[in-house]
């Protein structure tokens, strides 16, 4: 049967059910005139009578009754299943599936979804730590966390933090012993600690501006890392300096564990945004977690 029928399967199962073609029509908001043209133009296409019908009631035939045996419960799973849709408008829930850097989650993304995730059960979060920059759209994720930079232009992008600014530190002990540098060239006669992009598989260029003069410096140095936490753990542990973004090491300068140079060559930046595609969909639960990280908060 062409698709275009399963309208008069619908009439027909509500003729049944209601036992009256007056209050299907009011059910299907049609006249009874017209539902009764319908329903004769479905038993002349079928070539076979569906319907008993007196001036009194209407009730199916055999035929009928098994017609409306089989496609009944296909019906009302089709019914339910768009309910649930409506429901979802109503009450926020589904998942998120999120691609951020591991600092704004334990900063940022953690600290605010817990109280958001307390306030509505039937959210579910998915949260995935990547330092690379992942096409989001691509390998299925809703939204990604970067830092505002790195945020393509065709995202639609939302600030969720300050604006910060990159930290070139060293432990005091290193320092001690190798000097601290005064300008970004001085970079060379220190050991460095690199950071090791593994998607596109470079090594982190250290930025630094002043007075409109922006310097690009390819650090050397013994380690390399492809994680953020433990590059901080090697400048504590005295093996050299470490450029990372200040809300990183901000426990470690407060306690002076690790202490900033070039501090004047640093100026702030973007910080970290949640971006999504400007062609999704926003339900519910998405339009709330973006109010949620959203900083401001309005």
């Amino acid at each position: 049967m062409a698709r275009d029928h399963h309208s008069d399967l619908l009439a027909f199962l509500t003729v049944a059910r209601e036992g009256s073609f007056t209050r299907a029509a009011a059910k299907l908001g049609v006249s009874p005139s017209a539902l009764s043209h319908t329903l004769r133009g479905l038993e002349a296409r079928l070539g076979i009578r569906l319907l008993n019908r007196t001036t009194r009631s209407v009730t199916p035939t055999d035929a009928g009754k098994r017609l409306l045996d089989g496609i009944g419960p296909g019906f009302d799973e089709i019914e339910a299943a768009v309910s649930g849709l409506s429901e979802l408008r109503e009450k926020p829930a589904g998942t998120i599936r999120i691609n951020s850097l591991e600092p704004a989650i334990d900063a940022i993304l953690w600290p605010k979804l817990a109280k958001l995730l307390r306030a509505h059960p039937d959210i579910r979060v998915e949260l995935v730590a990547d330092q690379n920059l992942t096409d989001i759209v691509a390998e299925g994720f809703d939204a990604g966390v970067r830092l505002g930079e790195q945020v393509a232009r065709d995202m639609i992008a939302v600030p969720i933090g300050p604006p910060l600014r990159m930290a070139v530190v060293g432990a005091p002990s290193y320092l001690a012993e190798r000097g601290v540098p005064k300008t970004p060239q001085d970079l060379t006669a220190h050991d460095c600690i690199n950071l090791r992009f593994m998607r596109q598989g470079g090594l982190y260029a250290w930025e630094f501006e002043r007075d409109g003069r922006t310097i690009n410096v390819r650090v050397e140095g013994r380690l390399t890392f492809n994680t953020p936490r433990h590059i901080v753990q090697a400048a504590l542990d005295g093996f050299g300096l470490a450029c990372l973004p200040d809300d990183i090491v901000k426990p470690e300068l407060r306690s002076r564990h690790l202490r900033r140079v070039l501090g004047d060559w640093c100026p702030p930046f973007p910080g970290y945004h949640l971006y999504y595609p400007s062609r999704r969909q926003s339900s519910p639960a998405f339009q709330l977690l973006v109010k949620a990280l959203r900083w401001p908060q309005r």
